[in-house]
């Protein structure tokens, strides 16, 4: 097989200044070669567009032996609708986050010496905060895919990619055509909570209540569905990322429980009244 290797990205901006400020001053890539075009390309490069755009290809160093990110702005389109599938691009550089914090740029640690920062449009980027390698510091790029299996499969089997990687905690699967270019990771989407609401509709199972927000003073909002399985028993499905902010220890608990419990009147309230509690 003849030498594979991943090029590029490409992220559609509806803001192309803020778009520059974030990869040149944030991140501290270079514009390698800018294109502007009259009409939409035949080849839909720039989505199912027919006016004026352009392309910036962006990255650390030459796209001859960089993975870079192609930036492509339609004149017509002030802003895109993200979906689920891009999940993130990760990249090593400590001058990066250096950079955003004297920009005012919004960071968030994620982990030990992981930083999250959006592009503009809402674009997930994790910036690790360590020395900028002497190679390519683009490290990775995370899609998010509905059956993992198939996806290793199709980016393995028929487009050579070698897997290196796999982890059953993340649902993840690390794919690369060398371990010196950018690696593409894959991680299993599948069983949201619309999906498991639409195939409970199509199966025409019980659906006791269907998907809703729901808000917890001070804390999070998390997404529920709430199924009958069918003897009857009830299963409710949580939304992962908000349940896990909603469900972290509270030190305060056994205290607010004590507190609660004690503030309790309503047997006195039944006493008083000659009334005994209902059954319910």
């Amino acid at each position: 097989m003849a030498l594979r290797r991943a090029l590029h990205f490409v992220f559609k901006v509806g803001d192309r200044t803020k778009t520059a400020t974030f990869y040149r001053d944030v991140l501290g890539m270079k514009i390698l070669r800018h294109e502007e075009f009259e009409e939409g390309c035949k080849a839909t490069c720039n989505g199912p567009y027919d006016g004026k755009w352009s392309k910036t290809m962006v990255g650390f160093g030459p796209e001859d032996d960089h993975f870079v990110a192609e930036l492509t702005y339609n004149y017509g389109v002030g802003e895109y609708q993200l979906g689920n599938d891009f999940l993130g691009l990760t990249l090593q550089s400590s001058q990066a986050v250096s950079n955003a914090r004297r920009l005012g740029w919004p960071l968030t640690q994620v982990e030990e010496a992981v930083y999250l920062i959006q592009a503009p449009g809402g674009y997930p980027f994790y910036i690790i905060d360590k020395q900028q390698p002497s190679h390519d510091p683009v490290q990775k790029v995370c899609l998010g895919v509905s059956d993992l299996q198939r996806s290793t499969r199709y980016w393995a089997t028929l487009l050579g990619m070698t897997v290196m990687d796999k982890s059953q905690d993340k649902n993840t699967v690390l794919l690369g055509y060398s371990d010196s270019q950018c690696k593409l990771e894959l991680r299993d989407t599948g069983g949201k909570l619309p999906d498991i609401e639409a195939l409970m509709k199509k199966e025409k199972e019980k659906i006791l209540n269907p998907l809703v927000s729901l808000d917890t003073p001070g804390k999070a909002t998390v997404e529920v569905v709430i199924l009958a399985d069918p003897d009857g028993h009830e299963i409710c499905f949580v939304g992962d990322e908000a349940f896990r902010q909603l469900s972290a220890v509270d030190p305060r608990g056994n205290e607010l429980l004590d507190k609660a419990m004690a503030e309790d009147k309503s047997n006195e309230w039944f006493a008083k009244n000659k009334m005994q509690k209902p059954a319910a």
